[in-house]
C-alpha cells in the first residue's frame, strides 16, 4: 500500500514554569489509501497534540511530515494552499467547534467562499450537496448549531471538513461527546464516506470499541511515544506490550460473566516533565526486569511482520 502520509520523528515540546514537557516523543508512522490507523492512549499521552501538529496548528520541534511525496515543513504559497486543502480536521466536540452564530449554509461554505470565491446559488448548492452526503436535507441550511442534536452538529462538522474534498480527515475523538447510540451512526457514516470517497483516517481516540470497529491499524501510545502498533484485531486480541494489555483488561464489559475481569491500570502516568529513566511505563508494569529501569526500548518488529512493539519484555516471550 502506497503512504499518502509519513511520519518522520515528529516531536513536540512545550516550556513551562516547571520545565520542558515533552508531549511528543520521536513518533513515526504511516497512513495508506483508503487506510484507517488509530491513535490509542489515556488521555494526556499526547495524541490531540499530534493532531494538531499534523495540520500545523500548532508548530511541530522537531521531524518531517510527508503528504503526498511532499514534506509540509518546505512548501509555501499556492503548493501550501494546495496541500492544506488535502487535510483537514473534525474536532472532538460539535458543541463547541461549530460557530453558534453562523447557521449552516455559513458553516459549511466558509471553506468553499475562501477557498473558491463561491458565492450566491453556486455555494447554496454545493453547501446542500454537502449536507446531503452527510444525511442531512437543504432544509437546515437557514438553522443553526443550537436547533440541532449532537449527532447532527457531528454530520455538520464531517460536511464543513469535506468541503474542500480532502485525501485525509484527522477525526480526533469525534464520537466521545455523543450518546452510545449516535455514536455507532457516526461511524457508519464515515465507514460509508471513506468508501464513496476513497478518504483515510487518522482516528483519535480512548475507546477501543469504536477503534476496532473502524480502525485497519492501531498505533498505541503512552507519554509521547508510540510503544506497539499493527492490525487492530491482532494488537487487541493478542497485545504484545503490558500497557496494551492494561489497556485492553480496563475496559467495562457489558457481560456478567466478564465483569470480575476488569482491571484498571495501577498507579498514574509519570510526569512528561520529570520523566523516569529507561521504559516510561516500569513504574506501572508487572513484567517489569531491572534492565526496564534503565533501558529505552526501541519499537521492534521483525522483517515478516506488521506489528512492532517497545518493550523489552512482551507477552509473547517467556519470563
Amino acid at each position: 500500500m502506497n503512504a499518502l502520509l509519513t511520519v518522520e520523528e515528529l516531536r513536540k515540546c512545550y516550556t513551562t514554569s516547571r520545565g520542558d514537557l515533552i508531549a511528543v516523543d520521536g513518533l513515526s508512522f504511516e497512513i495508506g489509501e483508503a487506510e484507517t490507523v488509530a491513535l490509542v492512549g489515556e488521555s494526556g499521552c499526547g495524541k490531540s497534540t499530534v493532531a494538531l501538529s499534523l495540520l500545523r496548528l500548532i508548530q511541530p520541534d522537531g521531524g518531517r511530515v510527508v503528504f503526498d511525496n511532499v514534506d509540509l515543513s518546505v512548501v509555501s504559497g499556492r503548493e501550501e494552499r494546495r496541500l492544506r486543502r488535502q487535510v483537514n480536521i473534525v474536532f472532538q466536540n460539535p458543541y463547541s467547534s461549530l460557530d453558534p452564530k453562523m447557521t449552516v449554509r455559513k458553516i459549511v461554505g466558509e471553506p468553499l467562499t475562501t477557498a473558491f470565491g463561491l458565492r450566491g446559488r453556486a455555494l447554496t448548492k454545493r453547501v446542500a450537496e454537502h449536507l446531503e452526503d452527510v444525511g442531512l436535507g437543504a432544509e437546515h441550511l437557514t438553522r443553526y448549531p443550537h436547533q440541532f442534536s449532537g449527532g447532527q452538529r457531528q454530520r455538520i462538522a464531517i460536511a464543513r471538513a469535506l468541503a474542500l474534498k480532502p485525501r485525509l480527515l484527522v477525526l480526533d475523538e469525534p464520537t466521545s461527546a455523543l450518546d452510545v447510540s449516535v455514536q455507532a451512526q457516526v461511524l457508519n457514516l464515515l465507514k460509508e464516506l471513506q468508501q464513496r470517497h476513497g478518504l483515510s483516517y487518522l482516528f483519535i481516540s480512548h475507546n477501543l470499541a469504536t477503534v476496532e470497529f473502524i480502525a485497519n491499524r492501531v498505533l498505541v501510545m503512552y507519554l509521547g511515544r508510540i510503544v506497539e502498533t499493527g492490525p487492530v484485531h491482532e494488537v487487541f486480541s493478542n497485545p504484545r506490550h503490558p500497557y496494551t494489555q492494561a489497556l485492553i483488561q480496563s475496559i467495562p464489559s457489558t457481560d456478567p460473566r466478564l465483569r470480575n475481569r476488569l482491571r484498571p491500570i495501577k498507579g498514574e502516568v509519570p510526569s512528561p516533565i520529570d520523566r523516569p529513566p529507561g521504559c516510561p511505563f516500569a513504574p506501572r508494569c508487572d513484567r517489569v526486569l531491572p534492565s526496564c529501569r534503565d533501558e529505552l526500548p526501541d519499537l521492534v518488529g521483525t522483517a515478516n511482520d506488521l506489528r512492532a512493539a517497545a518493550c523489552i519484555n512482551p507477552l509473547d516471550k517467556e519470563t
